[in-house]
């Protein structure tokens, strides 16, 4: 099973991150043994030094470079990665997408239904290019901006509500799509070093929702042992 992990900068990380990705890795490593694979084009975190991602530098040196792949971006959202998603998915015959998209776009790029219409359009690309790809999409978090910033607060709460309509309209047998739980005990004061992005314990808790949706809804690996 080639799973690959798609996301903006909450996933990318920085220079220095461990990554909610390398807690997944972990996990799919104690579960799955060698019954998986990592796919996707990518392998850089960014660099605020260079303000691009170009750094290679993890938080552990033995995160194995073939687990590092990905598709996600500093910056990107769901209006940029759906012209991607197709060719990404076909060249590393993706089967399972794990996305956590949304936060940028609504912050910077698009209200809430043109970014819901971009996951659609993100979608139907996956499938062109994959028809019985599945995917695991993790609703909106929001973030210290939504704290003081009524309107952006409003906007990712319409998104969320468009986002698990349009997960319950174009789930399907042949190709299934998930909402995963935002993570319950989730808090950006706690678990993120800066209101946005995860620190070690927010990245277990994103890392562990993707783990129970996979394992409770298609039995895939196991229970979340990371906390």
């Amino acid at each position: 099973m080639r799973f690959m992990f798609v996301g903006d900068s909450m996933t990318i990380g920085r220079a220095g991150d461990y990554t909610w990705r390398y807690r997944m890795w972990q996990h799919l490593h104690a579960t799955m043994g060698g019954s998986y694979a990592i796919v996707g084009p990518r392998g850089e975190v960014y660099d605020s030094l260079t303000d691009a991602p170009t750094s290679h530098e993890y938080a552990d040196p033995g995160f194995p470079a073939t687990a590092r792949r990905h598709l996600a971006g500093w910056g990107e959202g769901w209006q940029h990665m759906a012209p991607l998603i197709g060719p990404a998915v076909r060249e590393g015959r993706a089967d399972v997408l794990l996305v956590s998209l949304g936060l940028i776009d609504l912050g910077f790029y698009t209200k809430a239904e043109q970014t819901a219409d971009n996951v659609r359009l993100f979608v139907a690309r996956a499938r062109a290019a994959h028809p019985g790809v599945r995917m695991v999409l993790l609703p909106v978090i929001p973030n210290v901006r939504a704290e003081s910033d009524a309107p952006f607060a409003a906007e990712v709460a319409r998104f969320n509500e468009l986002l698990a309509k349009a997960v319950a309209d174009l789930s399907t047998d042949a190709s299934p799509i998930l909402l995963a739980a935002r993570p319950q005990a989730y808090d950006i004061h706690r678990d993120t070093y800066d209101g946005t992005h995860p620190n070690a314990s927010g990245e277990h808790r994103l890392a562990g929702e993707f783990a129970a949706a996979l394992h409770q809804a298609w039995g895939i690996g196991g229970p979340y042992r990371g906390l």
